[in-house]
């Protein structure tokens, strides 16, 4: 598939580029400083401005699904919604937080006493973009929440998958390597189980 990979060089943005070129995927590698994008078979780099609608729609036709990998409190959810879909891509994936997901009946992790002050900030703009997705009527939009703890590990292809509450181990513990994060959300581009909706993954 052609895909548009926006915030190509982040933390989980690297692992999604190498996923998908792992996976034989075109990619178009959007990021502020397309220098910093590694070169790779069938990707090309692209510099673009996710605060400006036009430009970034512009780079994002032509593919067949988009995948947004951006802080949400570093975007515009309304601009970088539209320009999606002036795209006409037939597929949005977004790399969502951990913060939004249930931890008990009607209590979402940023809202415990436990949560960093210093990213609860972060964990609401990504809930308030949940809600603004499952509002949408036009997308065919997907949310993959990580783990609480997501850090660089190994690819290893076994995990588990859930929905919106999170998912603990025999530990008590809640974590995922960036790495396998990314192979769950490439088999959900290339096996869509999850369309329109949240879901999580975690060992």
């Amino acid at each position: 598939m052609r895909i548009a990979l926006i915030g190509a060089t982040g933390f989980i943005g690297s692992r999604l580029l190498a996923e998908l070129v792992r996976r034989g995927h075109r990619v178009t590698a959007i990021a502020r400083n397309p220098a910093k994008v590694p070169a790779g078979p069938g990707v090309s780099a692209k510099a673009a401005d996710i605060h400006e609608e036009e430009g970034l729609a512009a780079a994002l036709a032509g593919h067949d699904a988009v995948i947004s990998s951006v802080h949400f409190s570093a975007s515009d959810p309304l601009k970088l919604l539209s320009a999606v879909k002036r795209s006409g891509a037939a597929r949005y994936l977004v790399v969502g937080g951990a913060g939004s997901l249930e931890v008990a009946p009607g209590l979402k992790l940023y809202d415990t006493d436990d949560f960093p002050a210093q990213y609860r900030d972060e964990a609401k703009r990504g809930g308030a973009y949940l809600e603004r997705l499952e509002g949408e009527g036009e997308l065919d939009w997907t949310f993959l929440s990580p783990a609480a703890l997501i850090e660089p590990g190994e690819r290893t292809g076994r995990f588990r998958l859930g929905r919106d509450q999170l998912l603990l181990d025999g530990a008590g513990q809640s974590r995922i390597s960036a790495e396998d994060y990314a192979v769950a959300m490439i088999d959900e581009l290339e096996r869509p189980a999850h369309r329109r909706q949240r879901f999580t993954v975690a060992y």
